[in-house]
């Protein structure tokens, strides 16, 4: 490599001498002639502390070209870099780390003798914190790269660290679609932002959901740990609504009725245990598909109701597939095929059979739209993956750039 190096730059010297001589071809009026600046070499930063990693690093020769730069960190690791084409500036290939020193030693020439060499150091800023993004839907997965998912799908950027500043947060949070969209942020909490578009996505819809974090400062010393990126397909529209006036569930793809499942809801009402207030509705709302297992363990203490109680229950329950994050499932469940279709009898689940589950099961994938309607109890919430619940006009406001 270095003789390669050596050989760009004795050619690219010719052609510098050259074209020296050629524009020295003329007579100049001495008198009227400038005193031209002494040639040298310019590093920028030259030094200091608290450098942006992400600022521009710059190492030039104000006249002839640049023979070779070296840029360490304090533990001699050596940082890739470019020349441009002329050999007369060099810059780092990628940004620099967090809270490490950096020394500069660069030499070049001109058509009168050497540059240099020429030596800088300086040193980036140390956070006093750091945070990572992932970006996953609402059961918590990572939104995979190339993954196909439902028309109601929402995005998560989910920080491990409190975010004091979420406007600061937001500006780096860019969800982009082809065919465009209109949509918007929301956050949830300190540390989780939720976005989704006014309508449900068109089949076939592209989506890129970008966290440009890194070398971002989130508030209070808080900076971005690193950058995240995925990209996904909207794929077939499943659109299922259950409906308690009925007890069924229609299932639709792209807007075609496929299936109708009988089903039993929340039976209504609620239980007092302890200092809390336990309902068994199946609330309405617009829900989607978090994930799903075969089987789970549904276990009431984990929501406050004990298990040896008279409406207490631990047992595995198959082809479950979850709606909510307090744990509403469309599952099966046998033991209640005579209630199916005429009443509700479920802690707030909506029970199928064996069969009708495990079709629902194989149909579904995160991001499909369950709405659930006519059903008593208060409406569903956003903590409980209620996002679609909302309407619009609420829904913006919860954007910290509103």
């Amino acid at each position: 490599m270095s003789r390669r190096y050596r050989s760009s730059a004795a050619t690219g010297l010719v052609l510098f001498v050259a074209l020296v001589l050629a524009a020295c071809s003329g007579t100049p009026n001495a008198a009227n002639s400038p005193t031209p600046p002494a040639p040298k070499i310019s590093i920028d930063p030259a030094g200091g502390s608290d450098i942006d990693p992400l600022a521009p690093i710059r190492i030039s020769a104000t006249d002839g070209m640049l023979t070779a730069v070296n840029m360490t960190n304090e533990d001699g690791k050596p940082v890739e870099g470019i020349f441009t084409p002329d050999m007369t500036a060099w810059k780092p290939t990628g940004p620099l780390g967090y809270g490490h020193t950096y020394t500069v030693n660069a030499e070049g020439v001109t058509i009168t003798g050497k540059l240099g060499p020429m030596s800088a150091s300086f040193a980036t800023l140390k956070p006093r914190n750091q945070t990572k993004v992932y970006l996953n839907t609402t059961g918590g997965q990572s939104l995979n790269d190339g993954g196909t998912y439902g028309v109601g799908t929402v995005v998560v950027a989910h920080f491990d660290e409190d975010i004091p500043d979420h406007a600061a947060a937001e500006k780096r949070l860019t969800v982009t679609t082809q065919p465009p969209v209109q949509g918007s942020w929301y956050w949830v909490d300190e540390r989780n932002a939720h976005w989704r578009p006014q309508q449900y996505y068109a089949s076939g819809t592209k989506v890129t959901v970008t966290a440009n974090i890194y070398g971002a400062q989130l508030g209070q010393g808080i900076y971005g740990q690193e950058d995240s990126k995925t990209s996904f397909t909207i794929g077939a529209s499943h659109v299922s609504i259950a409906d308690d006036n009925t007890h069924q569930v229609q299932v639709f793809e792209n807007g075609q009725l496929i299936r109708t499942l009988p089903t039993s809801m929340g039976r209504g009402g609620s239980e007092n245990v302890g200092n809390k207030v336990i309902t068994f509705w199946t609330m309405p709302g617009t829900y989607t598909v978090m994930d799903k297992a075969n089987p789970v363990i549904m276990d009431s203490s984990t929501y406050g109701l004990p298990v040896n109680s008279k409406l207490g229950y631990k047992e595995a329950i198959g082809w479950a597939t979850r709606i909510s994050t307090d744990g509403i499932y469309l599952h099966a469940l046998d033991s209640t095929i005579w209630a199916q279709g005429s009443t509700n009898v479920s802690h707030g689940c909506l029970n199928l059979s064996s069969e009708n589950a495990r079709w629902f099961f194989d149909f579904a994938v995160p991001g499909d739209v369950v709405e659930v309607r006519n059903t008593g109890g208060s409406p569903l919430e956003i903590w409980q993956n209620g996002d679609w619940t909302m309407p619009w006009d609420q829904w913006v406001q919860g954007s910290a750039l509103h």
